[in-house]
């Protein structure tokens, strides 16, 4: 009979320049499977020795990974391989496929945690005046995160049209806030007309809320 498996499929993050473990030990017909978890992503997962020359996660092009991002490679022949990065010499590892059959199911690692924050903010309770005056009104909303507030504006011209008329951004904390939505600024002259506002929030990561939309009159 052969001999029992005594490796298991691996589970390897890329960080701060480097493999979480860099000689990775498996049995035949095992997988490895790599994962971006930041900050740093550029870089790529590509086979140096004779044998591992095939396996590129970044074929024909430079390493540009989000955060989340995985890469697996399944190792049916026993052997010792090599990779290393495109970009960066020093984010390198091994993986070293033992002649024993192994068990292709068995996840024992945890999936790495990323190092990025990857959550969206979330936006709610916005809520405007649907007509504004000179000064125009106040603009009421909620947000689960410290984040800034974009505000683009449109504004309705012939037949339902919508032309592009200027944006704001706004400063919010966690929790419930108050802008005052409409007013003259340096990126937006108001107009009598009707308009619509686009909102965004983004976090301190670039993390983007879903837009929401709201519609007012400027008198």
């Amino acid at each position: 009979m052969p001999a029992l498996a005594d490796a298991s499929n691996r589970r390897i993050s890329i960080s701060n320049y480097q493999w979480s473990d860099p000689e990775i030990h498996i049995d035949l017909g095992e997988h490895v499977t790599w994962y971006w978890t930041g900050p740093d992503t550029l870089h790529s997962v590509t086979g140096t020795s004779a044998n591992a020359k095939q396996w590129d996660s970044d074929p024909g092009t430079l390493p540009d990974h989000r955060v989340g991002d995985d890469f697996q490679l399944s190792f049916d022949h026993p052997g010792t391989y090599t990779f290393q990065c495109k970009l960066h010499s020093l984010v390198r590892g091994t993986v070293v496929v033992s002649g024993n059959p192994g068990d292709p199911s068995s996840e024992p690692d945890p999936v790495p945690k990323n190092n990025v924050d990857t959550k969206k903010p979330v936006l709610r309770d916005a809520r405007i005046a649907p007509k504004f005056g000179p000064r125009g009104a106040p603009l009421q909303y909620s947000m689960s995160e410290a984040s800034k507030l974009d505000v683009e504006y449109y504004r309705y011209e012939g037949k339902g049209r919508k032309k592009y008329a200027g944006y704001a951004v706004y400063k919010s904390h966690v929790g419930y806030n108050n802008a005052r939505l409409g007013v003259r600024k340096p990126h937006f002259k108001p107009k009598a007309g009707r308009y619509m506002v686009e909102l965004r929030a983004t976090d301190q990561h670039n993390n983007t809320s879903k837009v929401q939309r709201l519609k007012f009159r400027v008198w």
